[in-house]
């Protein structure tokens, strides 16, 4: 993944890092700090889980910051944009959402 360098990125300044644990140090990306896919609910690909109150929480989820996850990151963000076009079909055909 080195040639890809954009795929990965590490803040080891930013005073939560790292934020999950089970992600080796030195392969933790921050790339995906707020995950793109907490719209998606449990379909998200990651380890969530909901509170009593129903409020998703990724405390215990590293799927985004896996960097062998990327590309699945990627694609699972298909599925949010799709989310937008239904909630927001006034707007055109996505391309502006």
């Amino acid at each position: 993944m080195e040639e890809r360098s954009y795929a990965f990125f590490q803040n080891r300044a930013c005073v939560y890092f790292p934020c999950h644990e089970g992600v080796r140090e030195e392969a933790f990306n921050c790339l995906f700090c707020y995950c793109p896919l907490y719209a998606l609910g449990e379909a998200c690909g990651g380890k969530c889980a909901f509170t009593d109150k129903g409020i998703k929480s990724c405390e215990n989820c590293s799927f985004p910051h896996q960097k062998e996850n990327y590309n699945e990151v990627l694609r699972r963000a298909q599925a949010v944009l799709e989310l937008a076009v239904r909630r927001f079909p006034e707007r055109g055909d996505g391309h502006g959402v």
